[in-house]
């Protein structure tokens, strides 16, 4: 039998010598390792792999079948020297070694070169934000299509001013990590720099207490900037509490009992949108709504006068207050959406002709 089994090794070459080469585009901390198969591949079981540190033992890191002759090795410490070397075994029994590989040493990268289009697209579209930032910072007219629910907000506060009845504000129910609630938030300055001018009563309950507070600075921060600090009532924006159906419930009480003359919904909302909505409409009032949730803007649209969609809402902030910075950001955002489905639609027609190469382009 053991004469057998040395008659067996003799005729079984050795796996190649291991090529070894530092994870590319990474953290650190990887090696892969390939190496040839040995040509008896039927008289093995697998493979396993060995690494040693300079002047150390080898010791055992990891195994692959035999068809497999790629191992990466995902526990080296940068900085380190490190040696591999490759056994063909079967039944537990190291049959062969390979030669000892070159000395490697794994580290990470600080950029990664197959996310190049990435960088080059940040840069163009960066370009663009600027560019159109200092354009309107130059005084520059930039258009914005028209968004009826905003051209309707000066209609909607000068009418709760000629009835005499409050506007009331509701940011939404999600908190202020929220982009929606951001959003909102911006509007709301507007919003309040108008009431302030006319001297409207503008409510704004709130479900959470940092956006709450951060409310209040707000509409006190709007009324200052539009010259009437003195009209400003901390009282008007006010935390009502936490819990879903309880601020909504008390939200329509506030409509039935106030009957504001304009309803403002801008914010993230969930299931409590459409009885916000109804128990508006239900008072007559102009309602003008805005989210991001598509889950509730059906039922916006349904029950409100206006609905701000999806972007409209994080477009408004620019739209009202013609701010140049905001201005900019916005039509560079659109410059660079325009880039995009360009290229997509340019590299859809360049597929349909057989030039695949351009999928290398998306590759991320």
């Amino acid at each position: 039998m053991h004469v057998l089994l040395i008659f067996i090794l003799a005729l079984i070459e050795p796996p190649g010598k291991p090529v070894v080469k530092d994870v590319p585009n990474d953290e650190g901390g990887k090696i892969n390792i390939t190496w040839k198969p040995t040509l008896q591949i039927e008289e093995i079981g697998g493979y396993v792999i060995y690494r040693a540190e300079k002047d150390e033992p080898y010791e055992e890191i990891g195994s692959t079948d035999k068809w497999t002759t790629q191992f990466t090795d995902s526990k080296t410490k940068d900085g380190i020297k490190y040696q591999y070397q490759i056994a063909a075994v079967k039944n537990g029994e190291i049959l062969v070694r390979s030669q000892t590989s070159e000395t490697v040493i794994s580290s990470g990268q600080w950029f990664h070169t197959g996310r190049l289009n990435i960088f080059i697209g940040i840069i163009i579209y960066s370009a663009l934000v600027l560019w159109f930032i200092y354009q309107a910072r130059k005084g520059k007219e930039m258009y914005i299509r028209k968004i009826a629910g905003l051209d309707a907000l000066e209609e909607a506060v000068g009418r709760a001013t000629e009835m005499g009845k409050p506007i009331l504000y509701v940011p939404g129910l999600s908190s202020i990590a929220d982009i929606a609630t951001i959003a909102s938030l911006n509007i709301l300055s507007q919003v309040a720099k108008k009431t302030a001018e006319y001297n409207t009563t503008l409510l704004v309950p709130n479900r959470n207490p940092v956006v709450y507070t951060v409310a209040q600075e707000v509409v006190k921060e709007a009324y200052t900037n539009a010259g009437r600090p003195d009209a400003y009532n901390p009282d008007n924006v006010y935390f009502i509490t936490g819990n879903q159906f309880a601020y909504v419930a008390a939200v329509c009480g506030t409509m039935v009992r106030e009957k504001p003359a304009t309803n403002l919904f801008l914010g993230y909302f969930w299931a409590e949108s459409l009885i916000l909505a109804e128990t508006g409409a239900s008072t007559g009032a102009i309602q003008i709504a805005g989210t991001d949730s598509v889950f509730q803007l059906p039922f916006f649209i349904t029950a409100c006068d206006y609905t701000l969609i999806g972007e409209e809402l994080y477009a408004a902030s620019a739209y009202l207050s013609k701010e140049p910075l905001l201005m900019g950001s916005l039509k560079g955002q659109d410059w660079g959406k325009m880039i995009i489905f360009a290229i997509l639609l340019i590299g859809s027609a360049l597929i349909l002709i057989g030039f695949n190469q351009i999928l290398s382009l998306f590759n991320i």
